[in-house]
């Protein structure tokens, strides 16, 4: 089962406007899956202190970052997220020659909030990513579900001053740095001959396996995937429509233009179906360090008709419990071997309230029109407020605190109006 989904963006100066860095993502999953956003505040931890991810335990670090995450209910990681260092991470699934199949490891999800929690910048994430690939592997279902889906993964990842291509195939990668302009994924290796970091051994694995003569110039995508450059960049992919996309807004590119590449369908990049959107992230970083992030997320699926609300990291975040999902500690079926034995109902408030209202959309034409507008004029209010903030700074860090919880109550007010 090798389903097209996600794409992952990101631009950076002079493609943006004003001195930002602008990332977005589309998380394309199972269409019955609840994705949750959720915050952890940075902790300190003791010496023998060990963290459980999704499936396998590993050794903690003296001190995590604070981080907000979109992620499938069901799991530890995250399919994208940021941390207080601004900081921004989504990952892909990408298949190749080499075999996804194998033993529960970490997922690549797993690796996205490990990356978040233990990175103060792009580049050190790729190696935290790397170093813990390295020794733990990747591997297990990523779903929730007894099929044994698995992938590959490649990381889009973000910074104040540049971004980071990274691509795994099993425990091998390669890394290539983007300075400026502009870079998209979508689920397909991408990494060609401009490699900046790699795995040591790649290129020589590679040729033990006969991907590669040796000789020729080492090209990453053509080596270990099934695809040449050519098919790689062919017309009619969301890869291609994504770069089209950006190239049409080159030089102007903004956090709603960001937002109107998530939301469309004609591309692919807005997926319907059995696989669909079922979140969206758009995160806005302005170089000056002086300045706040800003992260939007809709918490709840179809971008089109879901609202962008910011979250920006201040001191005592209030706890975002209308987009947290139940938990069922230990006796979670996740957790349970056999795993996946049952689904519990895992959708938060926001996902019940929007699944209602997503239904009515579709159903009565002029009804759905006055919510979508509403929807609509919501965010560009938050949008509106954050760009004061982003041009000036953080006045008093409490008003901020309930910025993302008191945004959802709002739309969940929108819902009720209408």
């Amino acid at each position: 089962m090798h389903p097209s989904s996600c794409d992952t963006f990101v631009a950076l100066p002079p493609s943006t406007e004003g001195q930002r860095i602008i990332f977005g993502k589309n998380s394309d999953r199972p269409c019955d899956e609840v994705q949750e956003v959720v915050y952890f505040p940075a902790e300190n931890y003791g010496a023998e202190e060990k963290v459980e991810c999704t499936y396998i335990e590993i050794e903690q670090v003296a001190h995590t970052y604070a981080v907000v995450l979109s992620r499938p209910a069901w799991l530890w990681g995250a399919e994208m997220g940021a941390n207080e260092h601004q900081v921004c991470i989504g990952n892909e699934a990408v298949w190749g020659r080499e075999s996804a199949d194998g033993d529960e490891a970490l997922l690549g999800m797993d690796l996205v909030r490990l990356g978040l929690e233990r990175a103060d910048t792009a580049e050190n994430a790729v190696n935290v990513i790397t170093e813990l690939l390295e020794k733990y592997g990747q591997g297990g279902s990523c779903m929730e579900d007894e099929c044994g889906f698995t992938y590959h993964n490649s990381f889009l990842i973000s910074d104040r001053k540049e971004a980071w291509l990274l691509e795994t195939s099993g425990k091998y990668w390669a890394a290539e740095r983007v300075e400026a302009g502009y870079r998209n994924i979508s689920n397909q290796y991408g990494i060609t001959t401009k490699i900046d970091k790699e795995h040591p051994e790649m290129r020589e694995y590679a040729r033990s396996k006969g991907w590669w003569d040796g000789e020729t110039e080492f090209n990453f995508a053509t080596v270990y995937s099934f695809m040449t450059t050519a098919r790689i960049e062919a017309s009619g992919s969301r890869y291609c429509e994504g770069k089209a996309l950006l190239e049409k807004s080159n030089g102007h590119i903004t956090a709603e233009t960001m937002m109107d590449i998530l939301r469309d369908k004609d591309s692919g990049i807005n997926m319907e179906g059995m696989f669909m959107t079922t979140g969206s992230m758009v995160s806005v970083i302005p170089t000056n360090p002086a300045l706040p992030g800003v992260h939007y997320f809709t918490a709840t699926p179809d971008p089109e008709r879901s609202v962008f609300k910011p979250f920006v990291f201040v001191k005592h975040i209030n706890p975002l419990k209308a987009t947290t999902s139940p938990s069922y500690g230990p006796n979670d079926p996740v957790k349970k071997k056999p795993r996946f034995q049952s689904k519990p109902d895992r959708k938060h408030e926001l996902f019940v309230k929007h699944e209602l209202v997503a239904a009515i959309i579709d159903t009565y034409k002029d009804r759905g029109k006055k919510i979508t507008e509403s929807m609509r004029q919501l965010e560009k209010e938050k949008m509106k407020e954050m760009e004061k903030i982003l041009s000036d700074g953080i006045g008093d860090p409490d008003l901020l605190a309930n910025q993302f919880p008191s945004s959802v109550q709002e739309e969940m007010a929108t819902y009720s109006k209408s």
